[in-house]
This record gives structure tokens, sequence and C-alpha cells, in this order.
């Protein structure tokens, strides 16, 4: 099975983004240079015709070219050929994974006897765990498309979105709306962990501290016990309730029908990260409101899949609920000019592709202090930053769950949230 972020593949949600409000990315970093006439402008410069790079090897992009995958594979390899120009195309080899562990370790392999100094690939988290192995033996850096941070390390990284990404930003915008006090209620999932983890790292960060992280099992039950614990609505609810009673056995029901509209204090957090989708998000949000422990008085945060309607179909959001993704305005001229060339829209894979390729070629040409710049490149996505540890910092927008632009992404990395 694939990793979640991979069936995401940057979700399909840049694609899904489309009806949202542009702005944001742009800019900062490393100077944008000026477009070449086939490409997107891009801090990651894409060679200009005739440039050949300074240092020897090639880059190998290690895709599916057999099988059901084909389609993507050739759309990922579209994508490095525009990013590298026609003076510089014969820098790239192709090595088919066959979508599999064992295809990808066998690609590498081929690919580093071919002479590859750098690997753009493999697309899953399996083909990955597979290949840096490989590639480690050799000293050769691999920038894998999977989304696992799992597989993040020195020498290897995961260009894909990860949890980690999404969360910093949404701890980032949430602070400043003023919210201060998180708190997490998630699947015991693999996923459900990692934006566990996420968020205590991200709130470390800042100097604060989670109210609690809460992991949830399935089923109504344990749900509405976990949600009644966690929001403190018996003591919240427990004074009035008193209070209420009182006014009954004394007779007076005009008081106790006062007390009982009256509102109760806030739950102990005012800001609450979700991770669920369908079914189990629409129960989540009704207990939420149930237990007085939703919008507006808390800020309900969530994962990029979000994008998709059909994700939070059903669920009480009204569009209070927030997510962070790539804006899909930033990555709009990479769209014009592969459609150009190609006559097809790219898969949002292929802008990995295109940002992978054009950074190794910078690799050819520069070395590898290059890939690590501390500030960072602006992409096909907007701005990001490759980490010494194998981590990727990304520049991501805020929407709410309408569809709307609520915080652009920071221009470069560094910026609050990034």
């Amino acid at each position: 099975m694939r990793w979640w972020g991979e069936i995401l593949a940057w979700g399909g949600l840049l694609l899904t983004l489309s009806a949202c409000a542009g702005g944001g990315g742009g800019g900062g970093g490393t100077p944008v240079r000026p477009a070449t006439p086939e490409g997107p402008p891009s801090a990651l410069t894409p060679a200009a015709p005739g440039e050949a790079a300074a240092g020897s090897g090639t880059i190998a992009l290690l895709i599916p070219q057999s099988g059901s995958e084909a389609g993507l594979g050739q759309a990922m390899l579209n994508a490095a050929k525009l990013a590298l120009g026609k003076g510089a195309e014969s820098e790239i080899r192709t090595f088919d994974t066959a979508s599999s562990a064992e295809g990808a370790a066998k690609a590498a392999e081929a690919a580093l006897a071919d002479g590859a100094r750098v690997l753009l690939g493999p697309v899953t988290a399996a083909e990955t765990r597979a290949v840096v192995p490989v590639a480690r033996r050799a000293g050769v850096p691999v920038l894998a498309f999977t989304s696992d941070p799992t597989l993040a390390a020195p020498g290897a990284w995961v260009l894909g979105l990860t949890p980690a990404q999404q969360v910093r930003r949404l701890v980032a915008a949430a602070r400043n709306e003023g919210r201060q006090h998180f708190a997490a209620i998630l699947p015991d999932d693999t996923f459900g962990h990692l934006m566990g983890q996420a968020l205590e790292q991200s709130l470390r960060e800042a100097g604060l501290e989670a109210s609690g992280i809460h992991f949830h099992g399935s089923g109504m039950a344990s749900l509405n016990a976990l949600i009644r614990e966690v929001s403190d609505y018996a003591h919240r609810r427990g004074p009035i309730d008193a209070e209420i009673r009182k006014a009954r056995e004394a007779g007076d029901r005009k008081k106790a029908a006062e007390l009982a509209r009256s509102p109760i204090p806030p739950p102990p957090f005012d800001a609450l990260l979700l991770a669920d989708t369908g079914e189990t998000l629409a129960e989540i949000t009704s207990l939420l409101a149930y237990y007085d422990a939703g919008p507006p008085e808390v800020r309900l945060l969530g994962p990029a899949l979000w994008a998709r309607p059909a994700a939070h179909a059903g669920a009480a959001l009204h569009g209070a609920a927030w997510y962070a993704a790539p804006n899909p305005a930033t990555r709009s001229r990479f769209v014009s000019a592969y459609s150009g060339k190609y006559g097809a829209t790219p898969p949002p894979l292929a802008d990995l592709a295109y940002d992978a390729a054009a950074l190794g070629h910078l690799y050819l040409r520069e070395g590898r202090s290059a890939l690590t710049a501390p500030e960072g490149y602006l992409g096909v996505d907007g701005p990001f930053a490759l980490m010494p540890d194998g981590t990727v910092r990304r520049g991501l927008a805020v929407f709410d769950t309408a569809g709307h632009l609520v915080a652009p992404a920071p221009s470069r990395i560094g910026e609050a949230g990034s």
C-alpha cells in the first residue's frame, strides 16, 4: 500500500484548489531569475539553451516506465526535461522502477553503474526504502518523491508534502490569529501519530505546550467518551447544572430555564488539530458542537486532504476549519509551460520532478552544498529548502474548508510557519 501522501500526490489537491483565491508565494530566498522560454521563473534556474554542466556524471530519474503507472512516469520525465531545457537534456537518464521496491533497487544499481551522481526518485515509500541503502553505499544523494517523513536522512531528502510541513504552517497561522492553547484529537494510526509528533515539535519551536494530544479508535461510543473528557465538559457544565437543580428544587422554573440557556465556559484549548476525513470527521465535529468545544471558540485545524470537499463532506466545519497546502496560483506558469509543450495538464508529482531535476543540474555544477543552501529555493509550488537531516521546509498557504485563502505562503524559508 502506498504512503498516504503518495495517494494524495500533493493530493490531487493542487487541482482541486483551482477555485481558491490567489496570492502568496513568490519572491524571497535566492533571487528569482527570469524564466526560460520553456519553464516558469525559478531560483532553481533551468539550464539555458546550450549550457552544459561543469561537473561530470549524469542525473538519474527513477520512475515507473512500465505497468499501470507508466503514464505518471512519462509525465515526470516530461517535467524533468522541461526544467533542464534543450541544452542539458543529455544530463538525465531514466531507469524503470517497475513500481516495486525490487525494481527500484535494481534501477538505482543500474543508474550508479551508468555514472549517475544524483538520484531523482523513486515515487513510493517502499521503493525509496529500497533505494536509499544502495545510494548511501555509493555516496550519491537521493531526492525522493515520497511523502513519508520517516525516510528523511542525511543525503536522502523527502520532497513530498509531509505532516510536519502542514502542522508547522497551521500553528503559525493560528498563533497569528491569537490562539495559544493547542490540543489534538487524532486517529490511532501512523498518520495520526505523525500529525501528533508534528504538533509537539511545532509547539516546542514556538515555546508552547500542547493542552493534550489524544488518539481515538473506531466507534461513536469511544469518540463520545474521549471528546467529553478532552473538552472537560463535566467541569465546565457541572456548576451550571448544580444551579439548575437548586432552582428546580426551589420550584423556580423560570430561573432554571434561564440557567439552562447560559453559555458554558470555553474548553481548555482554542485550537484543535484533527486528521480524520469522511464519516469519522463528521462524527467528531458533531460531538465537538454538542460539548460546546467547536467553532468559533475553537479553531479547527486539519490535513491538506481537506482540500478535497469529499474529505469533509457532512462535517460541521462551515468554512471555519483550516488546512495548509501549496497555493495552486503559484504553479500556474509551470502548468502553462508544460501543457504548451506536451499538450496535457501535468499531474501534481510532475511539480516535484521539475524541481528535483533543476536541483540535480545545480548539484552537478556546484556540488552538495548547493542542495542545502540555507535560504532555499523558489520551486514550482513555492519556496522550499532542503535541510541537512533530509527534511524539507516548505512555504505553504492556509485555506479554509470553504476554499478561501486565509493566509498566503511565506515569501521565503525562515519566515513564520515555513
